[in-house]
């Protein structure tokens, strides 16, 4: 979510609230006699107020697990999630006399209540950060469920590729293109290939080819991530396709030219994969803690009223 001027209503709305509620606890605290209480009508407005905007934002996730309920659109929503969830912190601040409480419940209340805010303030950074780093560190952006489907077409590609570099290296006409089989008698060349049958390129060369593809290239693009890999590394990778340039005539370079691309898109596809985790993955923490913090309010609340 871009933090944008579209929040400037909200972010108004907020600071005037949170203005308000301090000045009021000020003078709260200077007019009653022996400090504010949670339990005194202040306190327990204070506290209502902040509980009504904590479920608010607690209500998102039902907002988006019943879109077709069109109660306000969801942008609203999700601006409402963020401002009035942090108002709602020092509300109940104002509530609790800036204190953890005297109870084992209200303090585990007030942990999980700095966790919330904490690893919500963390994501709200993130996701005004991270997409547009996103863009700018993968110029290949694919939709992220399809990562996988993608990696599979590029590991094809290689596949292919290589096919075509051995065929040519060997003589093997039966592995090459049409065009490619056509020339092969005049050891002519097309698309970058010199056929060895007309320069009588070894063997031993389209071995090196094989095991690159084998032990380095192949599980590179065949395992997502793929940190064990050399070909990971930009840098690595350069240098072990250069060793393959030292190797090869010049007219396989173009070829050599395409498994680096290969590879470079892959790279891509592993940073957003990482890139994804890291924007989603605080949900982890943000979610059950602050569902778990609703409930836990809710007892609270029940047992202070009663009790």
């Amino acid at each position: 979510m871009l933090i944008d001027r579209t929040h400037r209503p909200w972010l108004i709305f907020s600071g005037a609230g949170l203005a308000v509620a301090a000045i009021g606890y000020v003078m709260y605290s200077a007019m009653v006699v022996g400090g504010p209480r949670g339990g005194s009508a202040v306190g327990l407005t204070y506290g209502i107020i902040g509980y009504a905007f904590m479920l608010f934002a607690g209500l998102i996730g039902l907002r988006k697990k019943y879109p077709i309920v069109r109660v306000g659109r969801a942008t609203t929503w999700m601006r409402g999630h963020l401002w009035l969830g942090l108002l709602s912190f020092p509300l109940i601040l104002f509530h609790a006399a800036f204190s953890l409480g005297a109870g084992s419940l209200t303090r585990a209340l007030m942990v999980l209540f700095i966790v919330v805010i904490i690893s919500g303030i963390f994501g709200a950074v993130l996701q005004h950060f991270l997409p547009r780093l996103l863009t700018e560190r993968v110029q290949l952006e694919t939709v992220y469920e399809q990562i996988d489907s993608v990696r599979g077409q590029l590991l094809e590609e290689a596949e292919k590729l290589v096919a075509d570099l051995r065929s040519a290296l060997e003589g093997d006409l039966s592995f090459a293109e049409e065009k490619q089989r056509a020339m092969a008698a005049s050891a002519g060349t097309v698309g970058g290939l010199t056929f060895a049958s007309g320069l009588g390129a070894s063997e031993f060369t389209s071995q090196i080819v094989a095991d690159f593809f084998d032990q380095q290239l192949r599980p590179f693009l065949l395992h997502s991530g793929g940190h064990h890999c050399a070909l990971a590394d930009k840098g690595q990778a350069s240098g072990m396709f250069s060793q393959l340039r030292v190797q090869l005539p010049r007219n396989f370079w173009p070829k050599l030219a395409d498994l680096e691309s290969l590879c470079d898109e892959k790279r891509g596809l592993d940073r957003q994969r990482r890139m994804h985790h890291v924007l989603h993955g605080w949900l982890f923490v943000h979610i059950p803690i602050s569902y778990a913090l609703l409930l836990l309010a809710a007892v609270h609340a029940v047992f202070a009223l009663r009790y």
